[in-house]
């Protein structure tokens, strides 16, 4: 398959393509880097990224902004970056992708476990790994052409978690993450929120 991944370059999403890439075919899209550049907080950047590719088997989406704060400090811009960025970013690639993915393709994105287990400081991150949930399910009901659409939900990931200094043990390694990545694109289930934990 030819499978796109936006945020290839990352540390969940280069671990995706490495798990992909003996079987399939990796177009890497990111901010900065990547074989194309794509901002997810534009729907014009995400519509000039699938011209220049063409078309592909499936989309995976590992990137989107969203950042931790309290509630009491969450002002107006800390809601639009993770709705415009973290949650309509994936939500786009499904409603603009949909035009440029053969039949039977599929959409895997990212969520993530704090819309079931919530921390203090994560509220945008919540709402928008809630909605993408949501969003996959809803829209799966309505997608033609044997279209599929799935979320992948991670745990902290153990790579981060040791840069941050704390303890991993209860984290997930990025290569043990991606193989929930690897189940959405070569499985045949759809509106499905699939835990990281339970692919290892």
């Amino acid at each position: 398959m030819k499978i796109l991944i936006v945020g290839a370059t990352g540390l969940i999403g280069g671990a995706v393509a490495n798990a992909l890439s003996a079987n399939h075919e990796i177009i890497s899209a990111g901010y900065s880097d990547g074989d194309v550049k794509v901002d997810l907080g534009s729907k014009a950047s995400i519509e000039a990224m699938f011209q220049a590719i063409g078309t592909v088997d499936a989309v995976i989406s590992t990137a989107g902004l969203a950042g931790f704060a309290p509630f009491n400090e969450l002002d107006d811009a800390a809601y639009d970056l993770a709705l415009g960025n973290k949650l309509m970013g994936q939500v786009n690639l499904v409603r603009v992708g949909r035009n440029h993915i053969t039949e039977g393709g599929s959409f895997t994105l990212t969520a993530g476990i704090l819309s079931r287990d919530p921390m203090p400081g994560s509220v945008v991150i919540s709402i928008a790994n809630g909605a993408l949930e949501s969003f996959a399910k809803a829209v799966a009901l309505e997608l033609d052409r044997g279209l599929r659409v799935n979320t992948v939900s991670p745990v902290f990931v153990k790579e981060t978690m040791e840069m941050m200094g704390v303890d991993s043990s209860s984290g997930l390694s990025a290569a043990d993450t991606a193989k929930a990545y690897v189940a959405a694109i070569e499985g045949a289930m759809s509106g499905k929120t699939l835990d990281a934990p339970d692919y290892v």
